[in-house]
């Protein structure tokens, strides 16, 4: 038996396995597992290319055997195997792994058909977070001599030669204290392996004793009959080996789409998303050429409840080779696509990524961009079938927002995804190509209105000459999504998206002779009024933009802050208030009536009303409201007098 120092890295690699790398103890099972089908993967390959090894009966597979007596869980391959310089390389060398080496040694076309999961020196170690000691065991293809590496995982490890009959790896763990119960439970292993190895292409069986009651024979049971019950044959019981299979060794999303059927698809996804319904629709696609990955997503019915959380749970599901990585990765999808369910299997990232490689690694971020495209894509197809499409807008609208003011990148075929209500139509079914679409030839612009409330917006008084001029306005009434993503898309197709509250309204074809006349006439009355307001108008202006309604609120369209509202909004900070501009209606009586009246209590209150009224219309909140109440009620008493 010879003696070994670990590499200096070793502690600090089983320092990150414990505190960083991996969230639960259980993951160790899942790099065993993934270590065995790598090996079996190992010798699969070598049997196509080295006669020695060529056997028509080989077939891959991996046992667990629990031992609740002897306190273990022992992880068998009968893959390639290891010989001695192997096992100090790939397990005592961190920066040296047995795939890593062996790929690196095979041509382009080998690797891609080498299917190797994963590199077998890093996770190996995962294994020292739940054992007190670990004897590996094993025997490489073609050699006749088999060796023992043995460790604690304190610094050292011993190695040996040993005698075993068949070619590939027996991992003995000698569970800790902590750990023991778990591990040695057969219901815990089926869970685990359910969870991260169901995939693996290779069968694993469980291998477990079990306490079995005999039946008493016929004869017993015969004689029982006349017995005392204290005198009566007892049952007996044995213990039996007991061996099944427990995983289903084939990936769904692995098999080509012609031999899926629907269901299969359906069942899978019910599996996947814990969901009783149906998903509404879902895309496969299996991608070969500089990357190699195969992608399978769905869209639920209804929206995840936690959709709308911080804390939200992604529900895509990324694989290596078929080897559960993570459920917990909110970089997969871009948050806006956070209801899409689903699974990522990649060949080409390495068994042991980590988050903040997913983060920056290029082959990631090709397989993010092209499942981006994918599912909008799919999204569209669903755009055609008129009633699924009311399903999916109702639950998904408000996301499809986001991805338009979070995803430059995609923003056209985003913005041709959502839907929104109209002047012209009161449910979410407007789409920005229907606008242009039902727009006269002279229109350049998609003019929309923005608020908490529906009804308020679409009887607010800045719409009068849109209406009058037959010119359609987009309802916005989700106002914390909607006043942040709308200003900041720019434009559709080169049609430019303007909030009516800040724009000149449309012109009403008017005299000039007799619109100059007015303006004159009622400059006084403008002055007069701006002086009685104060800081709470920036500006009071005559316009031809009403038509019922005695005034309206509009922004200044040349004031930075307005401009700069939905930024600080979006970016969490306090947007400061900036005075509007106070724009009333010289042809209605009230307005009529101020300019001619020589009351200044009346001229003052009346101020102030047209200012607070024209906020209220809008949805926004008046400086005084008992100021507001007292104005009404000295109203009121004049006009029964």
């Amino acid at each position: 038996m010879a003696k070994h120092q670990f590499q200096t890295e070793v502690g600090q690699l089983l320092h990150l396995m414990t505190h960083s790398l991996y969230s639960h103890k259980e993951i160790f099972i899942r790099e065993l597992v993934s270590n065995a089908s790598d090996a079996i993967d190992k010798l699969n390959y070598l049997r196509l290319t080295d006669k020695k090894l060529k056997d028509d009966e080989y077939k891959g597979v991996i046992n667990i055997k629990i031992d609740e007596k002897d306190s273990s869980i022992t992880i068998a391959d009968n893959g390639i195997g290891m010989n001695e310089e192997e096992l100090i390389s790939s397990i005592g060398t961190i920066a040296k792994s047995g795939t890593k080496s062996f790929v690196e040694a095979m041509s382009g076309d080998a690797k891609k058909d080498s299917n190797l999961i994963g590199q077998f020196g890093v996770g190996f170690y995962s294994v020292f977070m739940v054992a007190s000691k670990v004897d590996v065991i094993s025997k490489k293809a073609g050699e006749d001599v088999a060796y023992k590496w043995s460790s604690d995982g304190s610094g050292e490890f011993d190695i040996s030669s040993c005698t075993k009959d068949e070619s590939g790896t027996v991992i003995y763990i000698k569970l800790n204290d902590e750990n023991k119960s778990d591990y040695t439970s057969k219901y815990k292993v089926k869970e685990v392996v359910k969870k991260y190895s169901d995939h693996i292409a290779y069968p694993i069986f469980l291998n477990y004793q079990e306490e079995v009651t005999q039946e008493l024979s016929e004869e017993d049971k015969k004689a029982n009959e006349t017995k005392d019950e204290n005198e009566k044959i007892k049952p007996t019981t044995k213990i039996e080996n007991k061996r099944e299979q427990i995983n289903e060794a084939t990936a769904l999303w692995t098999q080509p789409k012609a031999k899926l059927k629907k269901d299969e698809y359906h069942d899978f996804y019910k599996t996947i998303s814990h969901d009783s319904d149906e998903p509404m629709a879902y895309v496969h696609t299996k991608a070969e050429g500089v990357n190699n990955y195969t992608t399978l997503f769905y869209i639920p019915k209804k929206a995840p409840m936690d959709m709308y959380r911080v804390d939200y749970k992604p529900g895509v599901k990324l694989y290596v080779k078929r080897v559960f990585i993570t459920d917990d990765e909110k970089e997969l999808l871009p948050t806006y696509l956070r209801f899409v369910k689903g699974i990522i299997d990649s060949d080409d990232l390495p068994l042991n990524v980590s988050r903040e490689l997913l983060q920056e690694n290029k082959i990631m971020a090709n397989i993010k961009q092209s499942s981006i495209k994918k599912v909008l894509s799919e999204i569209k197809k669903l755009s055609k079938k008129e009633d699924l499409y009311k399903e999916f807008i109702d639950q998904y609208n408000r996301p499809l927002k986001e991805g338009a003011y979070q995803d430059y990148t995609n923003k056209e075929a985003i913005l041709e995804l959502i839907r929104y209500k109209s002047t012209n139509d009161k449910e979410l079914k407007t789409s920005l190509e229907d606008y242009k679409t039902r727009a006269s030839t002279d229109q350049k612009a998609i003019f929309y209105i923005v608020g908490d409330d529906e009804n308020m917006l679409r009887n607010s008084p800045l719409l009068e000459s849109y209406t009058k001029n037959k010119i359609e306005v987009l309802i916005l009434d989700d106002k914390e999504v909607d006043e942040v993503v709308t200003p900041s898309l720019g434009a559709y197709k080169d049609w430019e998206f303007k909030d009516v509250s800040s724009v000149k309204a449309p012109e009403t074809k008017t005299d000039e002779k007799k619109e100059e006349k007015t303006k004159k006439e009622f400059e006084p009355l403008t002055k007069k009024i701006k002086d009685i307001l104060g800081d709470e108008v920036k500006e009071v202006q005559i316009t031809n933009r009403l038509d019922t309604s005695p005034s309206c609120v509009v922004k200044d369209p040349d004031d930075p802050m307005a401009q700069m509202a939905g930024m600080m909004k979006a970016m969490g900070q306090e947007v400061p208030e900036s005075p509007p501009i106070l724009q009333i209606n010289p042809e209605h009586e009230i307005v009529k009536s101020l300019n001619s009246s020589k009351d200044k209590k009346m001229i003052e209150n009346i101020s102030h009303l047209l200012l607070d009224q024209a906020k209220l219309s809008e949805g926004l909140n008046i400086k005084d409201t008992v100021a507001y109440i007292n104005r009404v009620n000295f109203m009121l008493k004049k006009a029964i007098k």
